[in-house]
């Protein structure tokens, strides 16, 4: 499970390990077979999102379409909009 081929973008997932441990994010970016690029709205913002190992994080079945959409479209999100797609699952995980 450590290939990108399992993550998309849009993937809710949750950093396994550095400063950032237990926090949860969204793939902003897919950029090698093992880099992806997290943001999470709050303290990693859509301008400067975060690279982190797939092997650091875990992966949810999650996925939100939605950004995903978004992106491919070019419309223009925001740190606010990424904060509340988030905000379930930092209540629940």
């Amino acid at each position: 499970m450590d290939s990108t081929s399992d993550i998309t973008i849009g993937q809710v997932v949750k950093s396994r390990a550095g400063r950032d441990k237990g926090r949860v994010f969204l793939v902003l970016e897919i950029l090698d077979d093992k880099h992806v690029l997290v943001v999470d709205g709050d303290l990693r913002k859509l301008d400067k999102p975060k690279k982190k190992k797939v092997k650091h994080l875990t992966v949810y079945n999650t996925v939100l379409t939605e950004l995903k959409d978004k992106l491919d479209n070019n419309i223009k999100i925001n740190n606010a909009y990424i904060r509340r797609l988030l905000e379930p699952f930092n209540k629940s995980f």
